[in-house]
């Protein structure tokens, strides 16, 4: 099988790792890639965000198939657009994919399939979302209508830091299209988790849990980023409550996006509040987290590119996955500076003696060589792993690795999985 993975993060690192693996894979690529993708596949320039370019590639060099990682070219039509030449796309069409590109869509959805989720109200007016606001009082949660890279969320503890959310989301332009339109909706409570299942528009198998750090700060400071570290399994997300979710959540989404006529296929990502009333969905993404993915591929232990080819090929109800015992870690670590302006430039050092650690694992984002040094230049940059038999081995490889790293420029918060750990 020849295989084309898009996108540029350790979330593409960690599939490229993960696909390189496969006895049935002859060719991958990765495009654009980074200098970690680079060590386990052919890296392409091509951008993430280039449909046209990347279906010409596709055809050009008998692709098999597509794992698209980030939602922007499954928004844009990558699956259709590789559909129309025949060539296989582990991930949505564009009308399905507004399951991540709408939360009123998503929504829309629940309320049509009775799935359990938060009360909501969807506004295009910034007078009557304050209104509203005043009216409901806080805690309460504003989130941008369309797709804000993980950070058009905001809990507000208050009606003025709600009202501010409304203004910067509407007003100023904060998300530009994307935060024209907002989703208003009640402030749940409990635990949250990442899950995640694999779909071919009938049928789904789950692909693990994780639970992820968002906020910025130690101790769930700070704003929201596109997450700062992630474990997994979590201990809160029984196997019971997995069968719970499989039923009320993700089966009647299928249903209800078949009866719709847009079949879902590819990663369906469930992020759920664990309330005393079970299980609510919070949103739907269309693809793979980031940095949860990193520690699934790690606990993984089945052929990934067999169960994409399963999802793509319709024949998931006939296919199952085994993942290794005990757990593993990630933590992000970032530029100083994010997640508002990170400071680009500065010279990685020390990885080669992190990656030698036992049970670590260094997965590259925003990362770039220049004259054979590694060296920063986006926000999140490299996804610091550790794996073990239980979490605090796990913690305590990753946190080990980090400290072997030698990189001024760069930050990451100390205490991810330490509730769990508590």
């Amino acid at each position: 099988m020849r295989v084309l993975v898009v996108g540029s993060g350790g979330r593409e690192h960690a599939l490229c790792w993960a696909l390189s693996a496969s006895p049935l894979l002859t060719k991958l690529w990765c495009a654009p890639g980074n200098p970690g993708t680079a060590s386990c596949a052919e890296n392409v320039a091509i951008p993430a965000m280039d449909v046209a370019a990347l279906v010409r590639f596709a055809g050009e060099n008998a692709v098999d198939l597509v794992m698209p990682g980030p939602e922007g070219p499954l928004a844009a039509g990558l699956a259709d657009a590789l559909g129309l030449e025949g060539i296989r796309c582990c991930g949505p069409s564009a009308a399905a994919a507004r399951l991540e590109s709408s939360k009123s869509f998503t929504k829309e959805i629940c309320d049509a399939a009775a799935i359990p989720t938060a009360l909501w109200e969807r506004f295009s007016d910034p007078h009557a979302a304050r209104a509203f606001v005043r009216k409901r009082g806080a805690p309460i949660v504003i989130k941008a209508d369309g797709l804000a890279d993980g950070k058009g969320v905001v809990v507000a503890t208050s009606v003025a830091e709600a009202e501010d959310a409304i203004a910067a989301f509407m007003e100023h332009g904060r998300f530009g299209a994307s935060g024209s339109n907002i989703v208003i909706e009640e402030c749940l409570f409990g635990d949250e988790i990442s899950f995640f299942a694999l779909c071919d528009g009938t049928s789904a198998i789950s692909l693990g849990a994780a639970q992820d750090h968002k906020r910025v700060g130690e101790c769930d400071t700070g704003p929201n980023t596109g997450g700062m570290g992630a474990y997994s399994p979590p201990a809160a997300f029984t196997p019971a409550l997995e069968r719970i979710a499989m039923e009320r959540i993700i089966a009647p989404t299928l249903a209800e996006m078949s009866r719709q006529g847009m079949p879902f296929r590819g990663i369906l990502f469930a992020g759920l509040m664990l309330t005393e009333q079970g299980p609510k969905l919070i949103e739907f993404n269309v693809r793979f987290g980031d940095p949860e993915c990193q520690v699934l591929m790690l606990r993984l232990r089945s052929d990934l590119l067999a169960a994409l080819i399963a999802a793509c090929d319709g024949e998931l109800a006939r296919f199952d996955l085994q993942w290794n015992p005990g757990a593993a870690l990630a933590v992000v670590m970032a530029a100083r500076g994010y997640p508002d302006a990170p400071e680009t430039g500065s010279v990685i050092g020390g990885i080669a003696a992190a990656a030698a650690v036992v049970g670590a694992h260094l997965f590259q984002a925003g990362t770039s060589l220049r004259d054979g040094t590694i060296v920063a230049v986006g926000g999140r940059v490299l996804s610091v792993c550790g794996t073990g038999p239980d979490l605090q081995v796990a913690h305590d490889a990753a946190y080990a690795a980090v400290d072997a790293l030698d990189w001024p420029g760069g930050f990451c918060r100390r205490d991810i999985g330490a509730r769990a750990l508590a």
